[in-house]
C-alpha cells in the first residue's frame, strides 16, 4: 500500500515538471531509508543532473507538505540508466528488438525467469524470444523487468552522447 500511495503522490509532480516517472522504490532499513525516484525524459534524450535536481526540489516541497514518510529519509532522484527497469507496457513497446531480463509472480511455461529479445507487445502481453523459444508473458504477471546492456545498446548510447555533445 505504501508503495502505491507514494507513487500516486509523486507521479503528478514528476509529470508537472515535464518528465515520466519510471519507478518509486524505498531502499535501506528502518532508520533513514532512501526514497529512490527514477525519472526519464519524454523526448528520449538523456536525463541530466539538472533534470534530477529540478524534480528533486519539486518533490521535496510536496513531500514536506504531505509528510507521507513519518521518519527521517533521504530522497534520491535518478535516471533509469542503460539497464533501465521496464515498469509500464509502453516501456516494452519502446524497446522492441532489445534484450530484457524479467521475472514473473507465478510460473509461466514452468519458469519464473526469462531472458530474451522483445519481439512485440500484443495487447496486454509481452512476446519474447530466447532464440530457441518464443514466450508470451502477460504484463500483469511481471514482477520486475529490465533491459540487458548489450553491445548494440551500448553503441546506440555512445552515438546519442556524441550527438548531444555536438548540439
Amino acid at each position: 500500500m505504501q508503495k502505491h500511495y507514494l507513487q500516486d503522490l509523486i507521479e503528478p509532480v514528476v509529470e508537472q515538471q515535464g518528465y515520466e516517472l519510471v519507478r518509486v522504490l524505498t531502499m535501506g532499513g528502518e532508520t533513514n531509508p532512501t526514497l529512490q525516484v527514477m525519472i526519464d525524459t519524454l523526448n528520449g534524450k538523456n536525463i541530466t543532473v539538472d533534470d534530477c535536481a529540478k524534480v528533486s526540489r519539486a518533490l521535496s516541497d510536496m513531500l514536506d507538505e504531505k509528510d507521507p514518510i513519518k521518519d527521517k529519509y533521504s530522497l534520491e532522484v535518478s535516471s533509469p540508466g542503460l539497464d533501465r527497469p521496464l515498469t509500464k507496457l509502453a516501456h516494452f513497446e519502446r524497446w522492441i528488438g532489445y534484450e530484457v531480463k524479467l521475472e514473473t509472480e507465478e510460473k509461466i511455461e514452468n519458469r519464473k525467469r526469462f531472458k530474451g529479445k522483445i519481439l512485440q507487445v500484443a495487447g496486454q502481453d509481452i512476446v519474447l524470444s530466447d532464440e530457441k523459444t518464443e514466450y508470451t508473458i502477460p504484463f500483469a504477471a511481471i514482477s520486475k523487468a529490465k533491459l540487458v546492456v548489450t553491445d548494440e545498446l551500448w553503441e546506440e548510447y555512445q552515438a546519442s552522447q556524441e550527438e548531444a555533445a555536438e548540439v
